[in-house]
């Protein structure tokens, strides 16, 4: 089940979801916009490599926007620092970004209950595209969970992405024994 703008604001008022700043005009049917932060970063090195820590350039979004190019994997975050005790989170693309033909994510669209951080955008595009800090540039869709919850995301040892930022954090991958 997903969650309505009635809902969201209930559970907001409960505490189990937290979106920081919180804007009541970006409160959908059934999801919240989410805008895209200040910083960008990409990769130093052309080939990354799954065991190895990828270093990553992190800069500022100019006030005249940015354009980004294909074949660049582009490290976004949301401007929204959020946190989901009792639902699964999930973020979506806005369609007017899909038609500009940007992908936000390539495969981490959904977030772990417990969740509790701003998001990285695993950027992309088809053609070059000006873009601007405090665009909309997804929404976040909340589902209900059923169960009890053993494994709080921010609750784990292991978490690789627990730590707050308003910076990409780019694959920790190589944390992974394999």
């Amino acid at each position: 089940m997903i969650l309505t703008d009635e809902q969201i604001l209930a559970e907001m008022e409960r505490g189990t979801i937290v979106i920081e700043p919180f804007d009541r005009a970006c409160l959908g049917t059934n999801s919240y916009d989410v805008h895209l932060g200040r910083y960008l970063a990409t990769y130093r090195d052309h080939v990354l490599d799954a065991r190895k820590h990828n270093q990553i350039d992190v800069f500022e979004i100019p006030e005249e926007g940015f354009v980004l190019t294909p074949e660049t994997l582009y490290l976004g975050v949301t401007e929204e620092y959020t946190e989901t005790h009792a639902h699964v989170p999930f973020l979506e693309g806005k369609s007017s970004v899909g038609r500009l033909g940007i992908d936000i994510h390539a495969t981490a669209g959904k977030g772990d209950v417990g969740f509790s951080n701003t998001w990285t955008l695993e950027i992309s595009v088809t053609q070059p595209v000006r873009i601007y800090r405090g665009m909309p540039i997804g929404q976040l869709i909340y589902f209900a969970v059923e169960g009890a919850i053993q494994n709080y995301y921010n609750r784990k040892p292991n978490a690789k992405y627990n730590a707050r930022t308003d910076k990409p954090v780019e694959s920790m991958m190589w944390m992974n024994k394999f």
